[in-house]
């Protein structure tokens, strides 16, 4: 019998996803990506026949997971919905947001197109400024040299700090090296410095004033800057999702709740 998302800790806030593992050192992978970056191709390629498809909990939107064998290890890719970025617009992009963000995946695979990169580097952003572990995936390179699109993958992968792998999915090309990659990420087997994002600096300093706070309470669960920014930003719809995640309201903490609301007033924002 396989091992369920509640027997391994992996799950999506109160609606967990069920994943299937076959051992507990199995490694679930979050195939993230613009819509049509070739991110479905990807999947196939790797997964072939041992995937299947179902709805996200509670909501009428497909996933696919599939298995995918390599060196020594099982990996449970997760094809997510397409989205250009986390800031969700729509039940497609939420879902795909609350994956990345709170789902815990070992490792975000972001598939970007070749031919129209700096369209699809703010996701592969804003996946960083969550987790540090991802692989930025440069897919459809036949249709970039065919262009006359030369792209330099290891100056961009010193820039983002993270690996950057050249594919062509629908040939099966660079396949081998993207898992090469995810298997060093999800087992820390290399360390990673990925860029820091850093705002003007009235953001910045909205941040520093309530950063502190948040790492007092939430700990390291996940990415206390990145929990700052989104409290002063106001995103109801994924301020639920963190708390559902974390298991309590963080603005329940009287003390965050005043900082947050001094900062607001101090520094005027828009995130």
């Amino acid at each position: 019998m396989g091992l369920t998302s509640q027997s391994t800790g992996i799950g999506v806030l109160e609606n967990k996803l069920t994943i299937v593992k076959s051992t507990p050192v199995d490694k679930v992978i979050a195939l993230a990506g613009n819509p049509n970056v070739g991110k479905s191709t990807v999947f196939n390629s790797l997964t072939g026949l041992n995937q299947h498809t179902g709805n996200w909990p509670g909501k009428t939107v497909t996933n696919a997971q599939g298995k995918y064998r390599h060196k020594d290890k099982n990996f449970i890719m997760v094809d997510i919905p397409g989205t250009y970025s986390l800031m969700a617009n729509s039940v497609e992009e939420e879902v795909a947001r609350d994956f990345v963000c709170f789902g815990q995946p070992d490792a975000t695979v972001v598939v970007t197109d070749a031919t129209c990169l700096e369209r699809n580097l703010n996701l592969v952003l804003q996946t960083l400024e969550i987790t540090n572990k991802v692989v930025v995936c440069v897919n459809l390179i036949d249709e970039a040299e065919r262009k006359k699109i030369r792209i330099d993958y290891n100056k961009l992968s010193k820039h983002l700090g993270v690996p950057v792998i050249p594919t062509n999915a629908r040939s099966s090309k660079g396949l081998g090296e993207l898992m090469d990659a995810v298997y060093d990420i999800s087992t820390k087997d290399i360390t990673v410095h990925p860029i820091k994002i850093t705002y003007d600096d009235i953001v910045e300093e909205a941040i520093e004033m309530v950063q502190p706070k948040i790492e007092d309470i939430a700990g390291e669960k996940i990415s206390s800057r990145w929990i700052a920014l989104k409290l002063l930003d106001g995103d109801n719809t994924l301020l639920e999702s963190l708390n559902n995640f974390l298991g309590f309201n963080l603005l329940d903490n009287i003390e965050l709740a005043g900082l947050v609301d001094t900062a607001k007033n101090i520094f005027p924002i828009t995130v």
